[in-house]
């Protein structure tokens, strides 16, 4: 099966076969560095979530707040071990996801935005996004993050139906929501964005419409729309297992995929990618972009992933296992790894040629620009052309992007295109 270099305008014969992974012009190396920082604290387990989460919403205050400071030590100390294994790039995105950060005390959670500029080179104008929950904005804690130079917060919304959010385990009121964004404004901090899921069990169209409508009300500047996936191994997953709560159903999560993109294309925002839409180009979220075009990160936290040239490595799952490894490793220098890691990493894997071409395609597809031509991997004709007729994928001015059929079916176009 005959293969191309790439698609049209990528057969310049003094490019090698691997170019696109040694030499890219937009994705890889040339898509930034990014710091990534998990806060595992939730007050509760919400019944859809399986990110690594932590509830300390039953612990005493007292308890609760040793066990955050304590986690917060173990972060700094990880962050400058990972810091002095070899010379890294200049940050140019940092991201502290969670869990719910904004359950730290103020002061903790800047004392970590501070920590990155430490410990490591930070470009100017670094993107700094908080992670953010409604219940938990006040305005002393917007102050605090807007002075330790967080210039964008992610809020998670999910929806504005009341019943919706019950069936989602959220604590927070819909009216909160807004609420939490005028205080974030107010205090200084410039680009907010809005989590949204859509099919929920018990939303109709017009709760999707009415959240929708909600967002556009509010003024935010990015809103990211996710329809509701269910994993085996949570609450919401196990009820569906046992037929007490119907699955989502794929139609209609297609039509509340249509419908967002209508609505919020018509407001102004331009629909970046498969899931996010911003105001303008200069709003999307930069430390996401750096994730889709197959950039390098580090990630520190529990259940944190990081990234560099082809290497991927994760931490435990585990709080307790986390914090033990980390403090072990601050007492002894001899309990870290070959590479002066500390043994808070439990997996890792080198990807070879054919994983990262895979990962490329995946990942570049989700933008609505695609692939720059010379970032593109080795093609075969035939599944090119297959996707092509099939209205997968596009081709414009020799970029591989996916068009609004594709980004939808993003599994099946990348599995034809890699066939």
């Amino acid at each position: 099966m005959g293969r191309l270099s790439g698609v049209s305008g990528m057969t310049d014969q003094r490019r090698s076969t691997h170019a696109w992974l040694t030499t890219p012009l937009e994705s890889g190396t040339a898509a930034g560095f990014g710091v990534y920082l998990h806060v595992p604290f939730c007050h509760h387990r919400c019944g859809y979530c399986d990110f690594a989460t932590e509830a300390v919403g039953g612990l005493a205050a007292d308890e609760r707040e040793a066990l955050m400071q304590r986690y917060v030590r173990a972060l700094e100390a990880d962050l400058a071990a990972q810091a002095a294994v070899g010379e890294l790039p200049t940050v140019t995105s940092v991201f502290i996801g969670g869990g719910t950060p904004t359950l730290l005390p103020p002061d903790e959670l800047a004392r970590l935005v501070r920590a990155v500029s430490r410990e490591l080179d930070v470009a100017d104008g670094v993107e700094i996004t908080v992670e953010c929950n409604p219940e938990t904005a006040d305005e002393e804690l917007f102050g605090v993050l807007a002075e330790a130079g967080v210039d964008r917060l992610s809020m998670g919304a999910q929806s504005f139906d009341p019943a919706v959010l019950g069936v989602l385990d959220r604590l927070h009121r819909p009216e909160r929501t807004a609420e939490a964004v005028r205080l974030a404004r107010a205090a200084g901090i410039p680009r907010i964005g809005l989590d949204l899921i859509y099919g929920t069990p018990g939303e109709d169209d017009a709760s999707w419409r009415a959240s929708l409508a909600a967002v556009l009300t509010i003024g935010v500047d990015h809103v990211s729309a996710y329809a509701l996936g269910v994993h085996a191994n949570t609450p919401l997953g196990r009820a569906v297992a046992a037929g007490l709560v119907p699955p989502p159903d794929d139609d209609v999560q297609r039509e509340r995929f249509d419908e967002a993109r209508e609505l919020l294309r018509g407001a102004g925002f331009v629909h970046y990618e498969v899931a996010n839409f911003a105001r303008s180009d200069a709003l999307r979220s930069r430390h996401n972009v750096l994730y889709w075009r197959h950039g390098d990160y580090l990630g520190v936290g529990v259940g944190a992933h990081a990234h560099r040239d082809g290497r991927r490595w994760w931490t435990t799952r585990s709080t307790s296992r986390y914090l033990d490894a980390a403090e072990a490793s601050v007492a002894d220098r001899d309990a870290r790894d070959d590479m002066g890691r500390m043994r808070t990493v439990t997996e890792e894997e080198q990807l070879d040629v054919d994983a990262r071409a895979l990962e490329r395609l995946m990942l570049g597809l989700r933008l609505v620009e695609g692939l720059h031509p010379f970032d593109v991997p080795p093609l075969a004709v035939e599944a090119l052309d297959d996707a092509v007729r099939l209205g997968l994928i596009t081709m414009s001015c020799g970029r591989l992007q996916a068009t609004e059929s594709g980004w939808y079916l993003l599994d099946e176009t990348v599995r034809r295109l890699a066939a």
